[in-house]
């Protein structure tokens, strides 16, 4: 970046912060460094951070967008996420506590995007719904499950879910988008991408507490057996191809425990990396870039990253 350019963006924030701090007073803050907002625990700060309770708050954050042009990226527990070093030149957006509820009604469960989803599992419990047992083993929010379509054990949000709402902000406007126009896919979604996800509902299916109880426990023991939670990780780094594991063909190359720096593939879980004492994003771009080159000269598959890359970091590892 030029200097002219820097100052561009100096003269940007400065605007955006000028507009957001009218509508979420110290809600705004500058240079938030990230990384203890991630699972990761890496990554450099934001230009912006704004933390909205109400849909009034994320129609400041559209119009600040709107005039300044300034990209935005919205997180939620921070799951799934690298972010580079140098952290973000645009406006953060954390969902605070106004969005951060669940209530039931009937056989749907309707939340807040800021409930974090073994949360939300734990309230479909309580009100003897299943279908969500799998998500107490997702350490992510409900709005990150819903946009990337998480899953594990053979079940996806997809499976769930009938409507997500969103709050556009090209429109200053919320919006109901019905599970058959939200473009679900493996790790993904068609959700528009000005849409912040604000909440969603539900369809669940009656059962017995003490069968949905088993279940969320059956997942809870296998993560605790089989994902490193002890060490900083983002969760699975690559997406599963067609007919494969991931984690099955990082280690046939042999690259468990294999390091660049401070970032290491587990020794637990082939899929993961964690981070070691002073990693930084570079090297776990370096790792996943090396991963990726060593398993398709090994099996002539390229893996796809399933980790969301924010910032200045190397665009052939995305």
């Amino acid at each position: 970046m030029t200097p002219s350019d820097a100052r561009s963006v100096d003269r940007s924030v400065d605007r955006a912060e000028a507009i957001l701090r009218t509508a979420l007073g110290d809600r705004v803050r500058r240079g938030v460094v990230l990384a203890p907002l991630t699972t990761f625990r890496i990554g450099g700060p934001a230009a912006l951070y704004v933390e909205p309770d109400r849909d009034t708050d994320l129609a400041a954050v559209g119009e600040a967008v709107a005039q300044t042009r300034l990209p935005f990226l919205v997180i939620g527990k921070g799951s799934n996420l690298l972010i580079a070093d140098g952290g973000f030149a645009g406006i953060v957006v954390r969902l605070g506590r106004g969005y951060r509820w669940a209530e039931a009604h009937g056989d749907d469960l309707r939340a807040g995007a800021a409930m974090p989803l073994p949360a939300l599992s734990g309230v479909a419990l309580s009100q003897g719904l299943s279908g969500l047992e799998f998500g107490v083993a997702i350490p992510g929010s409900f709005g990150g499950a819903l946009r990337m379509n998480a899953g594990a054990h053979g079940k996806e949000m997809k499976d769930a879910v009938a409507s997500v709402e969103v709050f556009r902000l090209s429109t200053r406007a919320e919006e109901s988008i019905p599970v058959a126009g939200a473009g679900f896919r493996y790790r993904g979604s068609d959700l528009p991408a000005d849409a912040v996800i604000v909440g969603g509902t539900l369809r669940l299916e009656p059962t017995e507490r003490d069968a949905i109880r088993r279940l969320m426990d059956e997942a809870r023991g296998w993560r605790r057996r089989t994902q490193p939670l002890a060490e900083p990780n983002c969760g699975s780094v690559f997406k599963n191809p067609p007919g494969e594991h991931a984690a099955r063909l990082v280690e046939g190359a042999g690259l468990k425990g294999f390091a660049i720096g401070g970032a290491m593939v587990s020794t637990k879980h082939a899929n993961f990396i964690v981070a070691t004492p002073g990693a930084t994003a570079a090297d776990v771009m370096a790792l996943v870039r090396h991963v990726q080159d060593v398993v398709e000269a090994d099996r002539g598959i390229r893996l796809e990253a399933e980790v969301h890359v924010v910032g200045d970091l190397d665009p052939a590892t995305r």
